[in-house]
């Protein structure tokens, strides 16, 4: 039995590409090993959870608040020593990959002892892992492009994050045997940049076992639904608020989930003119009871702000999730959800151009006073998973891919 590593400097429950990917290789037969470091809180618990039915090697390394607390405070003070090294002094003689993960030596040290036919990275931070360790045991690496990285966060050549990325994929991309990326358009930018990838697109797609469907009646409340891992200013739900303070109808109501601190609420409900009784706050759940927990709304909310190069060129799993769910979909207009609403999934929703909460409203409004419509794209988004976007047909793809390697 050939064994696989898998790396990231995230916890498995953070990065659901990941866990797809691992169960997808333990059910194909490959050993499989995780090896990642803490991330932040609300996922151990979650992690705990996955674990238990996991038919993969989970391993955590770089400690935690919870297991081995000194390790973890150790990398912790070396991290941030490393990110000052590298921004105000030089990305060499390894402070560019010290600078990116915080328990990057842990990494490396576990992913080279642990012999494996492939080494696959996750996020950059693991990508000098998985060259280093395949270098090490004379065998192969691969990358996914989850993100278009070097501008994840800005779109500022100058900014030190745009230039620490690009160093570290200039090092290190041509030494891998495979890409995938997580939209299209992702795989198009880094084949404009480098001209010896052809990245293989894995679309953020869930299994068609996880599709569920709720028993909606009509002349119910309209009710809007938007998650991420944050709730957060500056994410597009300042527009769903705008647009509810327009249309000011008591049927309508806005529902947010994920990890929100008090500060950010107020900030919300000060904002919001319409009735605070429709304005909800959910705490995180597990990632696998998102499909069901959804089946209670009508619309998923997609409202990224396009605020850098990437966030205008990924496809988050939210729309993936809401139509699992059977949820008729109000996008912003970034390029890629755009694209795959007006070209790969018509029928399921709408697009609006980001910060027009007018055009938004109307939109609401629309499927508010239509349940027709509502309905239909509720349908059309479930035929979507059913024939299309679903990972069983998705991890196939990238089943095929692997095996060619080893």
């Amino acid at each position: 039995m050939k064994s696989i590593v898998l790396i990231s400097s995230g916890q498995p429950s953070v990065n659901p590409r990941l866990v797809k990917e691992a169960n997808a290789l333990s059910e194909a037969g490959f050993k499989v090993f995780v090896i990642y470091s803490f991330w932040t809180k609300w996922a151990w618990e979650t992690d705990k959870q996955l674990f238990k039915n996991c038919k993969w090697t989970p391993i955590l390394v770089g400690g935690s608040p919870y297991k081995a607390k000194l390790t973890y405070y150790y990398t912790r003070l070396r991290f941030k020593l490393a990110r000052n090294i590298a921004k105000y002094v030089t990305f060499q003689f390894g402070f560019a990959e010290l600078a990116k993960g915080r328990a990057y030596p842990e990494l490396l040290n576990k992913s080279k002892s642990t012999k494996a036919a492939l080494y696959i990275a996750h996020n950059l931070a693991a990508l000098p892992v998985a060259v280093k360790s395949a270098k090490k045991n004379f065998s192969k690496c691969g990358f996914d492009f989850e993100d278009f990285h070097r501008q994840e966060v800005t779109d500022d050549y100058n900014d030190f994050r745009y230039r620490h990325s690009k160093f570290l994929e200039d090092k290190y991309l041509n030494k891998c045997f495979y890409y995938t990326a997580a939209s299209s358009l992702i795989a198009i930018e880094y084949k404009k940049l480098y001209e010896f990838l052809s990245p293989v697109v894995i679309n953020n797609v869930f299994e068609k076992k996880q599709i569920h469907i709720s028993a909606k009646t009509e002349n119910e409340k309209l009710k809007l639904f938007w998650f991420s891992q944050m709730i957060g200013k500056n994410r597009g739900i300042e527009d769903a608020i705008l647009a509810l303070n327009i249309l000011k109808n008591p049927l309508i109501e806005l529902h947010l989930l994920g990890n929100v601190n008090e500060e950010t609420v107020l900030y919300f409900k000060e904002m919001a003119i319409f009735d605070l009784k429709n304005l909800f706050f959910h705490s995180p759940i597990h990632p696998d009871n998102i499909f069901e927990f959804s089946t209670q709304f009508d619309i998923g909310l997609a409202l990224e702000p396009g605020f850098c190069k990437n966030n205008t060129i990924a496809l988050s799993n939210k729309i993936f999730s809401y139509l699992n769910s059977g949820l008729a979909i109000i996008a912003s207009d970034t390029d890629a959800q755009k694209g795959f609403l007006e070209e790969s999934v018509k029928r399921t929703g709408f697009i609006y151009p980001i910060g027009n909460e007018k055009k938004l409203a109307e939109i609401i409004n629309l499927f508010f006073s239509n349940q027709n419509l509502l309905q239909e794209c509720q349908y059309n988004a479930l035929e979507a998973v059913e024939t299309l976007y679903n990972w069983e047909m998705e991890s196939q793809k990238f089943l095929s891919l692997i095996r060619t390697l080893i």
